[in-house]
């Protein structure tokens, strides 16, 4: 653990937009905008006084290349405070978070604004490799003759563009896309559709019951005709087994059991914190909700991308951060209900622990009536360079709502990685 505490002083976030819906219009910089400003605006903070801007960011737009910095210039930031993009797929939002810990404890910052930001409507479709030279030497012809020649090169299926997105959600290392890694563990775990069905349910009806609460990390978003939306608009009162389990599999649709309606929701969305060291804050007193206390990345077999969870548990125990039985709430990014169970099973298993993990004991068990009290990314949706700042940011205010210490904030990473960060209230 660093001894150079990250304190979070404040934080807000978007309403979370189904990909398509109320937010399609705006650009990731016009999401990142608005929430930077609207936390600017509702802090008081000089933003002089921050030292650098990190966002993360998974499918950063070509015309706003460097979104971080495009972000920081538009919020009225001095064009003097340096500003930066990260990315480690969907713990792209920790990653801003840990690299504003890490630049702290070295002694080359005091104050940041961090935090994470994903236009999922806005990403944009991808020719065939064979088109875009196709393209390019259309482009350089300059003669009619050469013009003709160049289109008459094209084919069918030189017109037959693929959605970066579902580039985006498969593994190169693998072949597999993130719902079809989903599968594997559903069957190794034995998760029955059922199970996966009433986990799906469970966050939607906690997100619905959990909207009073939420609603203070929530600023007003304006869409494209400047009408606000105040709230997220994923969570379905009408859900229901029934309802569930009328949905056919998409990912194996032979066998399989993971259905749109018991996976992440595509999502617009936009978070951030504004983070500071303990002598910033005294110095410019500023308030804290709560601090960092130790984080940790791991990595693991990318076509078991989802168990990423327990084996950054691992590592933190490795490193003395607080066990399951020690935090008061938990946030479990819900990439699918099959992902996050089999990682609630997998941390109670003596035979995956022993085996996988190399330990000599149990994880424990992740008390269900604790994790994801407010719903979770299969109600609200999974923007995913904004998830992981957004579990973050829950998980302090649902510590404030009970007057309780300790959060763990989770979520497996497409890839093969898992992340862990350790929250604790002031």
């Amino acid at each position: 653990m660093n001894e150079k505490i990250l304190h979070i002083v404040d934080g807000t976030r978007l309403p979370l937009a189904k990909a398509g819906g109320r937010l399609s219009k705006l650009s990731a910089g016009d999401l990142g905008t608005a929430v930077v400003k609207g936390l600017l605006a509702r802090s008081g903070i000089d933003p002089s006084i921050i030292d650098e801007v990190i966002m993360g960011c998974v499918c950063q737009p070509a015309e706003e290349s460097n979104l971080a910095r495009v972000i920081s210039l538009r919020s009225g930031i001095p064009q003097s405070v340096p500003a930066r993009t990260v990315h480690r797929n969907c713990a792209s939002g920790f990653e801003a978070i840990t690299q504003a810990a890490e630049k702290m404890a070295a002694g080359r910052g005091e104050i940041f604004l961090v935090g994470g930001v994903e236009s999922m409507s806005q990403v944009p479709l991808l020719f065939p490799r064979t088109a875009s030279s196709k393209f390019a030497r259309l482009q350089k012809a300059r003669s009619i003759g050469s013009r003709i020649s160049s289109l008459c090169n094209f084919r069918p299926r030189d017109f037959s563009p693929v959605p970066a997105l579902l580039k985006g959600l498969t593994d190169p290392t693998c072949n597999l896309g993130m719902g079809q890694t989903a599968e594997i563990l559903a069957r190794e775990f034995s998760i029955s559709r059922e199970r996966q069905d009433r986990f799906a349910l469970r966050s939607h009806e906690h997100a619905l019951s959990g909207k009073d609460r939420t609603k203070t990390e929530i600023i007003p978003a304006y869409d494209h005709v400047q009408h606000a939306m105040q709230e997220d608009d994923g969570p379905r009162p009408d859900s229901s087994l029934e309802k569930l389990g009328r949905l056919r599999p998409i990912f194996d649709r032979s066998r399989g059991s993971v259905t749109a309606g018991n996976s992440s929701q595509v999502t617009d969305g936009a978070v951030a914190l504004l983070v500071a060291s303990e002598e910033a804050c005294k110095q410019h007193h500023l308030n804290s909700i709560g601090r960092l206390i130790d984080w940790t990345y791991s990595g693991c077999e990318p076509q078991r991308m989802g168990l990423g969870p327990a084996y950054a548990l691992a590592r933190g125990r490795a490193q003395g951060a607080p066990e399951l039985d020690e935090v008061d709430i938990i946030e479990l990014n819900e990439a699918f209900a099959a992902q996050a169970l089999a990682v609630m099973d997998a941390c109670k298993s003596e035979k995956f622990c022993h085996e996988k993990l190399g330990l000599s004991k149990v994880l424990g068990e992740m008390n269900e009536e604790i994790v994801n009290v407010n719903g979770g990314s299969i109600a609200l949706g999974h923007p995913v360079g904004a998830t992981g700042a957004r579990l973050a940011l829950t998980a302090l205010h649902e510590l404030e709502k009970r007057n309780q210490k300790k959060a763990l904030v989770t979520l497996c990473v497409g890839g093969g990685q898992g992340a862990a960060l350790w929250l604790e209230r002031n």
